[in-house]
């Protein structure tokens, strides 16, 4: 192997991971969901390439309120899946869902489309 191979080899190697990095490294941050005098927790999550904001967080035992809105075609995009709190909703395009939960315990719950492509998080706090 000359040394233009072993270049090239070695920048394709650099490339795949700074590629998988990049999609599957760890996401930092988040949107700390808005307290309602109703005494909900609530946050807006946009539908359109993924979810924005694609992490909130919230407080353990308080009522979460989240309000998707639609703004695609995407197929994929149809519906969001909560597995851990056994709550699915459809999304039509342009209109407003709720999707309503209650955190019992801390952690990180995921939340996605149901063909897995879009995820997004739910960081529970104390």
């Amino acid at each position: 192997m000359d040394m233009t191979q072993m270049i090239v080899n070695v920048s394709g190697l650099l490339l795949i991971v700074f590629v998988a990095w990049f999609f599957w490294g760890p996401k930092k941050g988040g949107y700390k969901a808005t307290f309602t005098p109703s005494g909900y927790q609530e946050a807006e999550i946009i539908v359109k390439g993924g979810y924005t904001p694609h992490i909130v967080i919230v407080k353990k035992g308080k009522p979460v309120k989240f309000q998707f809105i639609r703004k695609e075609e995407n197929s994929c995009s149809e519906m969001v899946v909560f597995p851990e709190f056994n709550k699915s909703a459809a999304l039509p395009v342009g209109e407003k869902v709720t999707v309503e939960f209650l955190p019992k315990e801390s952690g990180e719950y995921s939340f996605q489309c149901q063909m897995g492509m879009y995820r997004g998080k739910v960081v529970v706090q104390d």
